[in-house]
């Protein structure tokens, strides 16, 4: 096969013209196979250029696409197969893990360490982040044991302060349920979330109550009178977490 041409390209990379084959040819291979000493080359050469040129394709590709921020093999690997051969990313991988741009424990403790500063996950909902995008169970769950159980309550007992401060329209038990779920769905464990609400001063809902009590008899008065429109309010503000006690009380006030 001969070499026809070279054409500087923008960055490290020409484009040869070899049997009228136009291929862009990283300067690093031009030089590894000494190909501006030779005027033709056989196709198992060839085949080797483009290969090796692959490896530094995926190579940079990857590099760029972690210079965005920290990734783990999976996500390297699910980018990369896109475009290039299994062998070439695999291969690619394990000079990347070599080279020292990804470490799986290095990564579980900064996602870890962002969650505990910036985030609101709990531990549950991390772990199962984190072996979604490829970490080791056993080394994710290893970190998450380390971490002292009060930070984590710490960050319930924050973010269920918030919730009791902002409360406008609930009774303390939907409240809580409310709380529960949606710490829940945080990934915080249920004995954490069920130990913080013990020590939690919930505000008097004397006056959400009565907020309530007035919009839903303003909404309910223009379709029921009575012991009807009696039952209605009665269910509605239970179903808001007012107790009956709570209800009984306004209704005769």
């Amino acid at each position: 096969m001969k070499i026809e041409k070279y054409t500087k390209l923008k960055g490290n990379k020409y484009n040869v013209c070899i049997d009228g084959i136009n291929i862009k040819l990283y300067d690093d291979v031009i030089i590894k196979f000494e190909l501006l000493r030779k005027k033709e080359i056989s196709n198992e050469l060839f085949k080797e250029i483009v290969m090796y040129n692959d490896y530094l394709e995926a190579y940079y590709k990857a590099l760029k696409y972690l210079t965005k921020r920290m990734r783990t093999e999976k996500e390297v690997y699910l980018y990369l197969i896109k475009d290039f051969d299994k062998k070439v990313v695999k291969e690619t991988i394990a000079k990347l893990k070599n080279d020292g741009y990804l470490n799986e424990e290095v990564y579980i403790k900064c996602y870890i360490d962002d969650q505990l500063i910036l985030g609101n996950m709990g531990p549950n909902k991390i772990i199962k982040e984190l072996v979604n995008l490829g970490c080791s169970h056993d080394a994710v769950n290893k970190r998450i044991t380390s971490i002292d159980d009060e930070v984590w309550l710490d960050k319930i007992e924050k973010i269920i302060n918030k919730k009791v401060r902002l409360n406008k329209n609930y009774g303390v038990n939907k409240l809580k349920d409310k709380i529960i779920y949606e710490l829940g769905n945080m990934g915080y464990y249920k004995w954490m979330i069920d130990l913080v609400l013990k020590r939690t001063e919930f505000n008097d809902t004397d006056e959400i109550l009565e907020k309530e009590y007035k919009k839903i008899m303003i909404k309910l008065t223009k379709k029921y009178e009575g012991n009807e429109l009696k039952f209605k309010v009665i269910n509605k503000l239970l179903a808001k977490g007012f107790t009956y006690e709570q209800i009984k009380k306004i209704l005769n006030d």
